[in-house]
């Protein structure tokens, strides 16, 4: 299967990431936790997100696999 994570970076340190595998946002410190929080109980955020999975993930996949493949 195919895993969509976006992570949000401040100063090299990822404070909150979304997961779609978990479906939700998950804090990594205390101002990501509460980003989390906000982020998660936004439906049209979550399902934006979400929306990357196939737009973005699924529609390159193969130029992706085939550039790893062809290296190995």
């Amino acid at each position: 299967g195919i895993e969509f994570i976006d992570s949000y970076v401040f100063n090299k340190a990822e404070y909150v990431r979304f997961n779609s595998t978990v479906g939700r946002f998950v804090g990594y410190t205390e101002h990501g936790v509460k980003n989390a929080e906000a982020l998660n109980s936004d439906a049209g955020y979550l399902g934006q997100e979400q929306v990357q999975l196939e737009s973005y993930c699924k529609h390159n996949v193969d130029i992706y696999y085939s550039a790893i493949l062809d290296k190995t």
